[in-house]
């Protein structure tokens, strides 16, 4: 119970993006990322005391954390400026169900029945139901194959691998993942200052950046790590597919908008799902 609500917790904080990233839509999106995985950082300074040293790693581990952090957001980013913004996102959260059908791969002993899998694609259903009911449908592929799918495809499975590969790497104190997005955030301005035209931020911006520091880019990654640490990645997978729900929500009730057919449909689907799957024996 403990890992489910850490997971939702992180779920909440990320469903918060898109409402946020709204109302920063003029802010080049790699220095969007950047200042936020910056700010969100320092959400590790009370974790640990203060005392930067507890944010040490191993190389390896380092390079699995800051790498997963800054490579899914470069493939997404990438991914939505290749290809219909919507699509893109929409094969971005293929990672859940990722998880859950990878986790074999990542994690010894560790199987994936055939329950597992059919609640994964309900669940995958229900989130192409939220993005696309709002998008007013459309094909997938609309234009045309182009590569940002293929981007939002690694994107999906750079995070899905990030998120079961932590269970593998030797146990390191969740205070940690400030070193990740703090490099993670460096590299994301260092592709801002390559790939993006400056900018200047007014103060209300920069207040805004702040919160999506602290929340969806930042406390959600330290609330995932720890939802991680301590449950089945099966079963956190499954909920991670109210993001996109909860996240078509909040941007409806921002520019207050009832919710329609489509919001109902995807709710009933991601919540089965996710109770389907928490009824599946999780012991091996």
């Amino acid at each position: 119970m403990t890992s489910d609500l850490l997971a939702l917790g992180a779920i909440v904080l990320w469903s918060s993006l898109a409402t946020l990233g709204v109302a920063l839509a003029h802010v080049p999106p790699f220095l969007l990322t950047g200042a936020g995985l910056l700010i969100g950082s320092l959400i590790a300074l009370p974790l640990s005391n203060f005392d930067i040293r507890r944010w040490r790693v191993p190389l390896p581990t380092l390079a699995v954390g800051a790498g997963g952090l800054f490579g899914y957001h470069f493939l997404l980013f990438m991914g939505l400026r290749l290809a219909p913004p919507v699509q893109a996102n929409l094969v971005n959260y293929l990672w859940p169900l990722g998880m859950v059908v990878m986790a074999p791969l990542f994690l010894p002993g560790m199987r994936v029945r055939a329950g597992h899998v059919a609640a994964a694609l309900l669940g995958f259903a229900g989130a192409a139901t939220a993005i696309l009911g709002r998008a007013g449908g459309g094909s997938l592929l609309a234009g045309g194959l182009r590569w940002g799918y293929l981007f939002a495809f690694g994107a999906a499975v750079s995070w899905a691998s990030y998120s079961l590969m932590t269970r593998r790497l030797p146990r390191f104190p969740t205070a940690a993942v400030g070193g990740f997005a703090a490099i993670a955030g460096v590299l994301a301005l260092l592709c801002h200052a390559v790939l993006e035209p400056p900018a200047s931020l007014s103060g209300a911006q920069w207040g805004l950046l702040a919160l999506l520091g602290l929340g969806p880019l930042g406390g959600a990654f330290f609330l995932w790590d720890a939802a991680l640490k301590r449950g089945d990645p099966r079963r956190i997978g499954l909920l991670a597919f109210l993001t996109p729900l909860l996240s078509t929500a909040m941007l409806m009730a921002a520019h207050h908008q009832r919710p329609d057919a489509s919001i109902v449909a995807a709710t009933l689907m991601i919540v089965g799902a996710a109770f389907w799957g928490s009824r599946i024996r999780a012991s091996d």
